[in-house]
């Protein structure tokens, strides 16, 4: 099939060919006349599978080809769970319609809300944005969605898992009763099918992917490494391996700041993104990893929903994630579109369980990947070298002279909880009866 065929304006066909596109994807192919004849949607779909475009290119062509008159309230409203995502669709919506000039604008928190103000007060024919600033403005009375004809809740799974239900519900009583729906998730779980049947009316179904499957253009592999060498070994495979554009996953944003900063002093132009970070922060962190000038990106795995680069090349997790379904979301950043990618796992001993229970999602076992030519038995850096051994320890005190024996005192100044830190049910240890000050005595 080729996009001529799905019945799309010509500035649409013309802005595809030019983004060099000739065959729509499996998910653009069923959702694309669902979508032109006006019905309800809940479609299923993996990142990389083009499903921004499955929805923006049939709405473009609904409002370039509508009699209807251009007001200033929105006809369209695209709902996202991230800022990155927000920003992706508006950068797909100003791609398709860049010859056709719909009114656009993007609004979410971490920026300054005026010029966002300015834009929905000049009037705007689609707009793209997060939850908790949209209700923001509705609630101040600058914006007016009593016109929306088409609501998308896009990867309506994230957005149940940050958080967002009390929201979307909210948004939902500000839309109009007669609209069309749009729903895409990556997965249909029992909660997504609940919101599903309170928003959707009669919904046209499409699952292009199995669930938790994870794409054939992805080479997956994992390296066995203590902790503390992980660093090191990143940044050996990074430099070794000339590799120029590289994600990494980390857990929490702290790592991803430190690691970070890490990477830098191996001479690695690093730079981290994660919800602590400003939104300038994070906007220049995404563009300079997209020009080339960051070789590497250290992100969380919220921050990184909605990142979108063509031909990514490689995705590394530094560190597994604790729920197995975001290792599918996070290695879907590379192999898209049918470009081959590598997703690389660095696992330590602690991890292995949360392989494991990877690998049982997936349906298949990853295979260990041998590096030739590291050192995994060379002496590591001061900094990293006693990160997980014991803590040196302080010279012992003369405590008779306080009445209690060295060994008995030590018991009390470490061992023993303090007060609400107590697990219910468990026995209190028997205090005695001569008590230093201090310890852990509470007061």
């Amino acid at each position: 099939m080729h996009f001529s065929e799905l019945g799309l304006h010509e500035a649409l066909l013309s802005a595809v060919a030019r983004e060099g596109y000739s065959t729509p994807t499996p998910i653009q192919q069923q959702a694309i006349p669902a979508v032109l004849g006006d019905q309800d949607l809940m479609a299923a779909a993996q990142t990389g599978t083009g499903k921004t475009a499955a929805f923006t290119l049939p709405i473009l062509h609904k409002l370039a080809t509508s009699s209807e008159r251009r007001g200033k309230a929105p006809r369209v409203l695209i709902l996202t769970p991230t800022r990155e995502l927000a920003a992706q669709v508006s950068a797909s919506v100003d791609t398709y319609g860049s010859d056709l000039k719909p009114r656009t604008a993007v609004i979410f928190g971490g920026v300054s809300p005026r010029p966002q103000i300015a834009a929905m007060r000049s009037g705007l024919d689609l707009l793209v944005a997060t939850p908790g600033r949209l209700l923001d403005h509705a609630q101040q009375g600058n914006l007016d969605l009593s016109a929306v004809e088409v609501f998308v809740l896009d990867e309506a799974d994230r957005m149940l898992d940050m958080g967002f239900v009390h929201d979307i519900k909210r948004v939902i009583k500000l839309l109009p009763q007669r609209r069309q729906n749009l729903l895409f998730s990556a997965t249909f779980s029992d909660d997504i099918r609940t919101l599903a049947r309170r928003l959707l009316n009669d919904p046209v179904e499409i699952n292009v992917a199995p669930k938790n499957s994870t794409a054939e253009t992805i080479a997956q592999s994992v390296v066995h490494v203590e902790k503390r060498r992980k660093r090191a070994l990143l940044s050996w495979m990074i430099g070794t391996n000339n590799w120029q554009q590289v994600l990494v996953f980390t857990r929490t944003k702290h790592g991803a700041n430190r690691l970070s900063k890490q990477l830098e002093t191996d001479g690695l132009a690093a730079a981290a993104i994660h919800g602590n970070k400003s939104q300038n922060a994070r906007t220049n962190a995404l563009n300079g990893f997209k020009a080339g000038t960051v070789r590497v990106l250290v992100a969380t795995d919220i921050a990184a929903r909605g990142i979108d680069i063509d031909q990514l090349p490689h995705v590394i997790n530094y560190e597994l994630p604790n729920v197995a379904e975001d290792y599918v979301h996070r290695i879907g950043r590379t192999g898209r579109a049918g470009v081959e990618g590598e997703a690389l796992s660095l696992i330590e001993g602690e991890e292995v369980k949360l392989l494991k229970g990877i690998e049982r999602l997936i349906g298949r076992k990853i295979p260990v990947r041998e590096v030739e030519g590291f050192d995994f038995n060379a002496p590591l850096p001061a900094a990293e070298r006693d990160e997980r051994g014991p803590r040196p320890q302080r010279p012992a005190r003369n405590n008779a002279s306080r009445g209690q024996p060295p060994k008995q005192r030590s018991q009390s100044r470490g061992g023993q909880a303090k007060s609400g830190d107590q697990p219910s049910g468990a026995k209190r240890r028997r205090r005695p009866r001569r008590q230093t000050t201090g310890g852990g005595q509470s007061r």
